[in-house]
């Protein structure tokens, strides 16, 4: 069911159904600043495998995580540097995904990812206050795999159906130009995909961050 955010009186009502369905292990459309993605408890190992086969996504292509404050970052990631810090304090919220080292002791499995999680504050208040109440979020775009991003709750309907039961509408979104993801696993740190935050702005918070080689 697609839900009209953008209606004062729907909002809520929205916002506890998807609760509702992330919390019985369900995945749920939500809109970001960039495009729309799919999400599910992060923490719920079986709701992230319905998200990735929702998708049509494997496990070696595991979900970003999207958390409400930057504040969250330091119970997800551990030895997260300066320059990451300083980029998270720059750009989010925004369309910047950092990867950084994962908290050794969470119960958690997002795919194979070596290791680390990919974060990112949304510069979304829809998204953000679900976040709020769920705790992070798996989420990636809202697509079947090898398919545009949906820019709308309806083009994501029309992609998923009835798989997903509850879709947030926030709004169309006007750009396909997906978040900058930076690997802060290595020193100095590096653009791994290019994005909407382009390198001459991330260079002038960390100046010796690379541009590596784009991401597939």
């Amino acid at each position: 069911m697609i839900y009209d955010c953008q209606d004062a009186d729907v909002r809520e009502a929205a916002l506890d159904a998807a609760l509702y369905s992330l919390k019985r292990g369900g995945v749920v459309v939500l809109p970001t600043d960039t495009v729309y993605g799919i999400g599910a408890d992060a923490f719920d190992p079986h709701a992230v495998a319905r998200l990735l086969t929702t998708k049509g996504r494997g496990r070696q292509m595991p979900p970003p995580v999207l958390i409400a404050e930057s504040a969250v970052m330091d119970a997800l990631a551990t030895e997260i540097s300066e320059p990451a810090r300083a980029l998270a304090e720059a750009f989010w919220p925004g369309p910047l995904t950092l990867i950084l080292p994962a908290q050794p002791q969470l119960t958690w499995d997002l795919g194979e990812t070596r290791g680390t999680v990919a974060l990112r504050v949304p510069d979304d208040e829809l998204s953000r206050d679900l976040l709020r109440r769920t705790g992070p979020l798996a989420v990636s775009s809202a697509n079947r795999s090898g398919l545009p991003p949906a820019v709308s709750a309806m083009e994501a309907e029309e992609y998923f159906g009835f798989a997903v039961p509850v879709y947030l509408d926030g709004g169309s979104r006007t750009t396909l130009e997906p978040s900058t993801i930076v690997d802060a696993c290595v020193a100095p740190l590096t653009v791994v995909r290019s994005g909407a935050v382009p390198l001459e702005r991330l260079r002038e918070v960390v100046p010796d961050i690379e541009d590596g080689p784009a991401a597939p």
